[in-house]
């Protein structure tokens, strides 16, 4: 099996590398592709990948390409994992918004509207390159914001699932928690990629998760920022994203009183590249630990296993609703538990969704429509329109300043946005 990796520049992919060599019974891959215009880090990173695999044992040839058209010819599956602008866009994404009263984060809110409209014109065009070089390859997207970027993909008659860590992460650490193997456990998760909640654990098909709460209630909580009494109340676990939500205000005033997240890790990514150019090293840092993305290989295994192998097994993927969600438009994407073989991903039955979930994931699922329109088709007044429908911002005078200073900040990568796009 050959796999292309779009970003592969990126030094979160020796991790993903490391998923392939621990897992290689589960996927037989032949040939990895890494492809990034950047020559400096795609080099670093690719004789880090060798080295790697050549450590495990793995036979996988490590190769690269500068296009997509070069990398991805042939390929059964195509992994999206890029960041236009990179951590410099990402900066202003969230350090705009704080200043102007919202949360700043790159993937929701209006960081995440800045980072959609910069991200879903590039993964298209690579989506309809690959499209005719390797015309029944899977695209699997790891590019946030996932599950905009996944409806556009699919919108546009791509072969294409999202995917996120959120769940495989929860899993894991509900199964640590309980002292169990993590395969037993199962999810009931529910909601839009980066906004979900875990309204059932279920262990050998039981639901333990009123005596998860009740012995690692704050355990929990800590993990994830919110508070014990409320997650207890709620008798559910939200993904750590529903601290934007529930918390706006005091995550605002933290990011306000410190460095932004992607200040940090542009300092980390110098200290691993540096670790990637000694040839002596051959497995990954520890400190690539505090990168992000935990177990972002392991899910990225198992669902291209399936999509290759036809496994028929369950697993929590983004894809579109088609009446799972029956309060939501077909055509929007959901992440939920489905079964995925070679015709892609199939959602599982969902149990009716209680109003209080519902009415989030109704109200971010109408902006992420109004997001897609304006990466699709451009102009301020869109731009605004989305921020406005945002339950994180969703104030006319508001969205009209924020739309302005986010296109003024994105004009190197937003063709629409010559002079006068953007409102004085």
């Amino acid at each position: 099996m050959k796999l292309a990796v779009v970003g592969g520049g990126s030094t979160y992919t020796p991790e993903l590398i490391d998923g392939f060599a621990r897992l290689r019974d589960e996927l037989p891959i032949s040939e990895i592709v890494l492809v990034d215009p950047d020559e400096r880090r795609l080099a670093l990173v690719s004789a880090m990948a060798s080295r790697m695999l050549r450590r495990a044992g793995h036979p996988a040839v490590v190769s690269t390409a500068a296009t997509v058209d070069q990398g991805a010819a042939g390929a059964q599956a195509v992994l999206l994992q890029l960041r236009v602008g990179g951590q410099a866009a990402r900066d202003v994404d969230e350090t705009l918004p704080p200043a102007c009263g919202c949360v700043g984060q790159e993937t929701t809110g209006a960081g995440g509207l800045a980072k959609a409209l910069r991200t879903v014109p590039v993964v298209l065009d690579i989506a309809e390159r690959v499209a005719k070089v390797a015309p029944d390859a899977w695209i699997v997207d790891f590019t946030n914001p996932v599950g905009i970027v996944t409806r556009a993909l699919l919108q546009a008659g791509h072969r294409a699932i999202g995917l996120c860590n959120v769940a495989i992460g929860f899993q894991r650490r509900f199964a640590a928690h309980l002292g169990v193997a993590p395969e037993r456990v199962s999810l009931g998760h529910v909601g839009l990629n980066h906004l979900t909640w875990e309204r059932s654990v279920h262990v050998d098909g039981r639901d333990v998760l009123p005596e998860l709460l009740a012995d690692h209630g704050e355990e929990i909580a800590a993990d994830i920022g919110l508070p014990a009494p409320l997650i207890r109340r709620l008798g559910v676990v939200p993904s750590y994203y529903l601290r934007y939500f529930y918390e706006h205000d005091a995550v605002v005033a933290e990011q306000l009183g410190k460095p932004s997240r992607a200040a940090e890790v542009a300092a980390l990514e110098e200290s691993l590249l540096r670790m990637y150019a000694d040839p002596a090293v051959d497995t990954k840092p520890e400190l690539l630990a505090r990168r992000g993305g935990a177990f972002y290989s392991e899910a990225a295994v198992a669902l291209i296993a399936s999509l290759a192998g036809d496994r028929g097994d369950v697993q929590v993927v983004n894809l579109r609703n088609d009446g799972t969600l029956p309060f939501l438009p077909d055509d929007a994407v959901i992440e939920v538990p489905a079964r995925v073989g070679s015709s892609g991903a199939t959602a599982l039955p969902v149990a009716p969704v209680e109003p209080l979930y519902a009415g989030l994931i109704a109200h971010v699922t109408a902006y992420e429509a109004l997001a897609l329109e304006a990466a699709l088709h451009g102009g301020a007044d869109r731009v605004a329109d989305a921020l406005l429908a945002h339950p994180l911002v969703g104030q006319a005078s508001l969205s009209a300043d924020l739309a302005a200073r986010l296109v003024a900040a994105n004009r190197a990568f937003l063709p629409w946005a010559g002079d006068g796009a953007v409102p004085a």
